[in-house]
């Protein structure tokens, strides 16, 4: 009688099967005119888009702020944050994504929300395209930045000149928000007492708005 063959390995362990890739988890726009549509996002572990729930909770503190703004959002990602701000009423959004594939996407999203028209994709480094002195116009912004976490600690005095300076050439009334996490020290930014700082575990957002 013939031994039915087994597939072992490792001292006589069955080999386990191989784990299926984990599935990108879905993005969607909250709020809006736009709410419940998807937002491309491959799962990418360079890009960490910010939770829903703080999302959502940025957004509701904004309140109607976004309204009539241009919506820059920094270290873009997947352009959740822009293009929650366009679907909220912001005039246009920039997004400043440096990957191309993820730049990319942003552009594809927003082409299939009909909103292509109110987007610019800049393909560069956030940093560098600060010290090309971008042109920011007079318009009131909604500047979101939401970089890695680990850049307040590895590039800690780049975040503040980037945060600073284009706290200093906003136009009055612009907005800002800034992510990070309990590696930040909030108060080390430009007129600290003024920045409404709420935590989200593992999330720490902080709400700027320039004054007229």
């Amino acid at each position: 009688m013939t031994a039915k063959k087994r597939d072992i390995s490792n001292h006589g362990r069955r080999r386990k099967p191989p784990l299926k890739p984990a599935q990108p988890v879905g993005v969607r726009i909250i709020g809006g005119r736009f709410r419940g549509r998807k937002i491309e996002y491959s799962g990418d572990l360079r890009t960490r888009p910010m939770k829903d729930r703080v999302r959502e909770a940025v957004f509701n503190l904004v309140g109607v702020g976004a309204r009539g703004k241009h919506a820059i959002d920094l270290f873009a990602g997947t352009g959740a944050l822009g293009l929650e701000a366009l679907s909220r009423g912001a005039a246009r959004a920039t997004f400043i994504e440096q990957h191309l594939p993820t730049a990319k996407a942003i552009s594809r999203t927003a082409a299939t929300l009909g909103a292509a028209a109110e987007t610019e994709v800049v393909i560069a480094n956030t940093f560098f395209w600060f010290g090309c002195h971008p042109e920011l116009g007079t318009v009131a912004l909604l500047v979101f930045v939401s970089p890695p976490y680990d850049f307040y600690v590895d590039r800690s005095e780049e975040m503040l000149k980037l945060i600073g300076g284009l706290m200093a050439a906003a136009p009055a009334e612009s907005l800002f928000v800034v992510e990070a996490d309990d590696r930040f020290d909030f108060q080390r930014l430009p007129d600290a007492q003024a920045w409404d700082v709420r935590s989200y575990p593992p999330a720490v957002v902080g709400i700027y708005e320039k004054a007229t």
